[in-house]
C-alpha cells in the first residue's frame, strides 16, 4: 500500500534542504569573498604603508647626508702651521729671486722666470682640484674673459721683480705698502667706493715713510758693501705699484662678473698669462748661455717655484681657516720681518737716516 501524499511531502522536505543549504553555502562564499577581499585589501594597505615608511625613512637619510654639518673648529696647530710656512716662504722667494737676480746673465730674463712661476702656480691649483683632492671644484671661462687679466698678472709680477733686481731689499718691500692706498683710489675712482677717516689717516704716514726711503735709500755712497737703489728700480717699484692695485682691484671685479673663486679664476688666468708671455720673451728677454749657469742657480730657480707654489696654497689655507683679519696680520708680520733682514743685509748702520722713514712707513700700516 503507498502513501503518494507522504512521499511528495519527503520530495518536497528533501528540496526545502537543498535550496537552504545552497543558501547557507552561496553565503559562506559570498563570506569568504568579502573576507579574502578585506584580507586582499589590508595587505595591500600594509604593503604601501611599509613602503611610505621606507620612502620615508629613506628621504630622511637623504635629508641628513645633505644637510650642513657643523664646520668644524681650526686647528690652532694647523693654523699656525700654515702661517709659519707662509711667512717663510714669503721671506725666502724675496731673498732668493734677489740672489738670482744679482746674476746679470738671469736679470734679463724676467718674462721666462715670471712664464716659469705661472706654469708652477697652474700645477699647483690643476693638482687641488682633482677629484682626489677636491680641495675645490674647477669651472671653465672663456680665453676672451680673462685676457686682460691675464695681462695685468704678467705685469704683476715681472714689474716687482725688475723692482727687486734694481733695488734693495728694503727699498722693495717699503715700497710695496703703497699698494694699500694705491687700491682704495683706484676703488675710488672705477667703483666709487670710500674709506673710513681712520684708515686713511693712517695711510698718510706709510705714504710718508716710503718717500723718505726712497730719497734716502737712492742716495749714492761711498761704501761699495751698502746696497742701494738705482732710479730705475725705483721707477719699477712705482709702476709695478700701479699694476698690481689695479690686478687687486680688477680680480673682485672679475669674480663678481664671472661667478666664481679666486681659486678658480687662478686656474684660469695662469696658464693664459704663461701663455701670451711666450709671444713676448723670444723679442725682449736675453738668454744666459745655460750650460754655463751654475747649479746652485739652477736650485734656487726650483726653489722660487716651489716658494711660489707654497705661497698660494698656504694663503688658501690661513684665509679658510682663520679669516682675512688674520691674513692681514700675517701681512704685516711679513713686511716687517723682511724689512728687518733687508736692513741686516744691505750693509747699512743703525744710523742711517733711512732707518726713519722705515720706523714711519712700517708704523703707518701696523697702526
Amino acid at each position: 500500500m503507498s502513501f503518494p501524499h507522504t512521499h511528495s511531502l519527503s520530495v518536497s522536505s528533501s528540496r526545502t534542504h537543498s535550496r537552504s543549504e545552497i543558501r547557507r553555502s552561496s553565503s559562506h562564499d559570498a563570506r569568504d569573498d568579502d573576507q579574502i577581499l578585506l584580507d586582499n585589501l589590508g595587505d595591500g594597505i600594509m604593503e604601501r604603508r611599509g613602503q611610505e615608511d621606507e620612502e620615508s625613512l629613506l628621504e630622511k637619510d637623504r635629508t641628513d647626508h645633505l644637510a650642513p654639518q657643523p664646520a668644524s673648529k681650526p686647528s690652532f696647530a694647523v693654523a699656525s702651521i700654515w702661517i709659519a710656512v707662509n711667512t717663510l716662504a714669503t721671506i725666502g722667494i724675496v731673498f732668493t729671486n734677489k740672489a738670482i737676480f744679482s746674476d746679470p746673465s738671469l736679470k734679463l730674463a724676467q718674462l721666462t722666470f715670471a712664464a716659469f712661476h705661472f706654469f708652477m702656480t697652474w700645477l699647483l691649483l690643476f693638482t687641488l682640484s682633482r677629484p682626489q683632492l677636491a680641495y675645490f671644484a674647477p669651472r671653465r671661462t672663456t680665453i676672451r674673459e680673462v685676457i686682460p687679466l691675464s695681462v695685468a698678472m704678467s705685469l704683476n709680477v715681472i714689474l716687482p721683480n725688475l723692482s727687486l733686481a734694481y733695488s734693495s731689499i728694503t727699498f722693495y718691500q717699503i715700497a710695496r705698502i703703497l699698494l694699500t692706498p694705491t687700491v682704495a683710489t683706484m676703488d675710488y675712482v672705477l667703483y666709487h667706493t670710500s674709506l673710513p677717516r681712520n684708515a686713511i689717516m693712517t695711510l698718510i704716514p706709510a705714504c710718508l715713510g716710503v718717500g723718505m726711503v726712497s730719497y734716502y735709500d737712492s742716495l749714492p755712497t761711498e761704501d761699495a758693501n751698502i746696497k742701494t737703489t738705482s732710479s730705475m728700480g725705483v721707477a719699477f717699484a712705482f709702476c709695478g705699484i700701479f699694476a698690481s692695485s689695479l690686478y687687486t682691484v680688477w680680480i673682485k671685479s672679475y669674480q663678481r662678473k664671472l661667478q666664481i673663486s679666486s681659486m678658480q679664476l687662478l686656474l684660469n688666468q695662469a696658464p693664459v698669462s704663461g701663455f701670451l708671455l711666450l709671444y713676448v720673451i723670444p723679442f725682449v728677454d736675453t738668454f744666459p748661455m745655460w750650460s754655463e749657469v751654475p747649479v746652485n742657480r739652477w736650485l734656487m730657480i726650483l726653489m722660487s717655484g716651489i716658494f711660489a707654489a707654497l705661497i698660494n696654497l698656504s694663503q688658501f689655507f690661513i684665509v679658510g681657516q682663520t679669516g682675512p683679519v688674520s691674513s692681514t696680520v700675517v701681512g704685516h708680520l711679513k713686511t716687517c720681518l723682511i724689512v728687518s733682514l733687508g736692513w741686516v743685509t744691505s750693509g747699512r748702520s743703525v744710523g742711517d737716516k733711512s732707518i726713519l722713514g722705515v720706523l714711519v712707513a712700517v708704523g703707518g700700516i701696523v697702526s
